[in-house]
Parts: structure tokens; C-alpha cells; sequence
């Protein structure tokens, strides 16, 4: 599995949300199996994405039409785009 982690600050969170939730970059098509979105405890104007796929090829694509969406319409939703690509090596569950 690979994941594909996005963090950045936004402006407003409730704004940022509702153009998240548009899915501009189709999520599903292009091959998201789950996502989940994370906020931050001490600053809740920063959000982290993870979003989990079958495999590495689509997490980089996904990553290059995420690129171009912040350099466009998506810069006045967020700021300082930051993105990984990690493989899960290993998950556990407990308890």
C-alpha cells in the first residue's frame, strides 16, 4: 500500500473543507482507496491528508494533479502545500 501525506495551514478551515470535499482531483478515479483528514490539536488551521492507494504509480499521479491544482484555483484555500510518498511496511492493530 502506498500513501500519499499532505499537509498545509489553511485560512479557514470550514472554507478549505467544502473545496476539499468538491474533490477536484477525483480522489476515487484516480485510485484513493481511503483517505483520512487529520487537524491539528494546537493549531486548527492545519490539516494533514493521508490518502491510501494499491499502489506507488497512482500516489505520484495523484500528486502531480494535486501540484497543479495549488498553483491554481486551490492557493486561496491553503497555504505551504507539503507532500509524501511513503509504502506502508507494516500495520498493526492493538487491543
Amino acid at each position: 500500500m502506498a500513501i500519499l501525506r499532505i499537509q498545509h495551514s489553511v485560512p479557514d478551515f470550514d472554507r478549505w473543507k467544502q473545496a476539499f470535499d468538491i474533490d477536484p482531483a477525483d480522489r476515487q478515479g484516480s485510485g484513493v482507496r481511503r483517505y483520512q483528514v487529520h487537524r491539528s490539536t494546537t493549531d486548527p488551521l492545519f490539516v494533514m491528508i493521508d490518502l491510501e492507494f494499491d499502489t506507488v504509480k497512482e500516489a505520484e499521479s495523484l500528486l502531480a494533479k494535486m501540484r497543479n491544482l495549488w498553483a491554481g484555483s486551490a492557493a486561496g484555500v491553503m497555504r505551504d502545500p507539503e507532500a509524501w510518498i511513503a509504502e506502508t511496511v507494516e500495520t498493526v492493530e492493538l487491543g
